[in-house]
């Protein structure tokens, strides 16, 4: 295989690179909320909740960078992702840990701008970002178009879960909420909604979803997993969770599980304010992590870790921004090696609570590889200039970077993404396919 100079990677074609990365993923495989789209947008006019964290926690944090990845970095000479990894910026390489929300149903300029100035890595569309399906599509077009001469393709990303959070547009046939499908118990059932679901999502130009949902529905007062959950008990959740995630697999889809450690106990909005959850390591072993650690152990690619404080394991802060629940348990005791992505940074658990650029330091210090900032093009900017100052002023190494944009890079390779344009789909056989698949489901 032959591999091009990082000169002819630039002058080349999104294509181009992808070629090089996905055949990168054969080499390394042979060898070895998310925000919600209706969510409450925080703005300097609005009265905060009252925060259930330390005064202290809300300043500026000092951290200590996480441990490194149990996989190093290949050398550049032997491993063409470390290849690909070498030849970037600084720049470039933040970008790529930054996914990211636009306004409307068009690519606007702000869009176009954090794409092609700022390099970021990924995008997320919400509700108020689809229109018609001939609109959407050309809005997915557009926005990987932009991407021509960046260093990889883009992760085009959407919260399709089914029942109440489905993002595409009313042409496609309507998913049944997870617990309606759990209420069957079918873990064929499960893989099969895996399969439509990722079927469904590229068919739009989208090559992520941030779902299955892998939280536990253990508090009937919990105000925003609910349904989203397929049921009570860990088998369960844990059966049809795995199932769907290997569904969208086999549809060349990036299933995203989420959220970690678990949201199901809940009885505040993340969205809106930060929950508390008052359980130590051993009670989250015994429910919570248990359809996590089930999703490690079948090779899940991205994990999403909610923001959720956990005081009898970090009293100071939440599970997107602490290294003892990414670094020391999902990454240390669990063994995770793939990515990790942070629900939203501009929910209110955070934004109510913590300065954003300072969070998003934490959050990488942590371990976490990928930022979601998914509302306004200034959260974004304040993010990615934290980050760059970070690591010019040696609060995080660049060798910290380098571990997260080689995980980034080598998903990408994996599945072999590229920013080509879809055609405006038939959705005739899908929709057919679906409505004869939830027919158990609908009463």
């Amino acid at each position: 295989m032959k591999w091009f100079s990082r000169q002819k990677i630039k002058n080349n074609s999104p294509r181009r690179s992808l070629l090089l990365l996905a055949a990168s993923a054969c080499l390394l495989l042979a060898s070895g909320c998310e925000g919600n789209g209706s969510a409450t947008q925080a703005n300097s006019s609005s009265s905060p909740p009252a925060a259930s964290v330390s005064p202290a926690a809300a300043q500026t944090p000092v951290a200590t960078e996480a441990p490194a990845a149990p996989s190093p970095v290949a050398s550049a000479t032997t491993d063409p992702v470390a290849r690909v990894l070498a030849g970037m910026s600084l720049e470039e390489k933040i970008g790529q840990m930054l996914l990211v929300g636009i306004q409307g149903k068009t690519a606007g300029a702000e869009a176009l701008k954090m794409i092609a100035e700022d390099k970021v890595g990924g995008i997320i569309l919400y509700s108020n970002n689809v229109g018609t399906l001939k609109e959407l599509v050309q809005l997915t077009n557009a926005l990987k178009k932009s991407n021509a001469g960046n260093p990889a393709p883009l992760f085009m990303s959407v919260d399709q879960e089914g029942g109440k959070v489905s993002r595409l547009p009313d042409d496609y046939a309507a998913f049944p909420s997870n617990a309606a499908v759990g209420s069957g118990g079918d873990s064929a059932a499960a893989g099969t909604m895996g399969e439509l679901l990722g079927r469904a999502v590229k068919s739009s130009g989208f090559n992520m979803n941030f779902a299955p949902v892998l939280d536990i529905n253990s508090n009937p007062d919990n105000p925003v997993i609910g349904d989203r959950s397929f049921g009570n008990s860990a088998d369960l959740v844990t059966r049809l969770g795995i199932a769907e995630m290997q569904g969208m697999e086999r549809e060349g889809v990036i299933p995203v599980v989420k959220h970690y450690p678990g949201h199901g106990d809940t009885s505040v909005d993340s969205h809106l304010e930060l929950p508390v959850i008052n359980k130590t390591e051993a009670q989250l072993a015994e429910l919570e992590w248990l359809p996590f650690q089930a999703a490690i152990k079948e090779k899940a690619d991205a994990v999403m870790v909610a923001h959720i404080l956990y005081p009898k394991l970090d009293p100071d802060k939440p599970a997107s921004l602490s290294q003892v629940i990414i670094g020391q348990q999902l990454r240390g005791l669990m063994g995770y090696e793939g990515v990790v992505i942070t629900d939203d940074l501009t929910m209110g658990a955070i934004i109510w609570n913590y300065r954003l650029p300072a969070a998003a330091v934490e959050s990488v210090l942590a371990g976490s590889d990928i930022l979601l900032v998914a509302h306004e093009y200034k959260n974004e900017q304040a993010v990615r200039a934290a980050l760059l100052d970070s690591v010019k002023n040696g609060s995080i190494s660049e060798a910290r970077i380098d571990e997260s944009v080689y995980r980034i890079l080598a998903l990408k390779a994996k599945y072999q993404l590229m920013d080509e344009a879809v055609p405006l789909p038939d959705l005739a056989g899908l929709n057919s396919d679906i409505k004869a698949w939830r027919k158990p489901f609908i009463r």
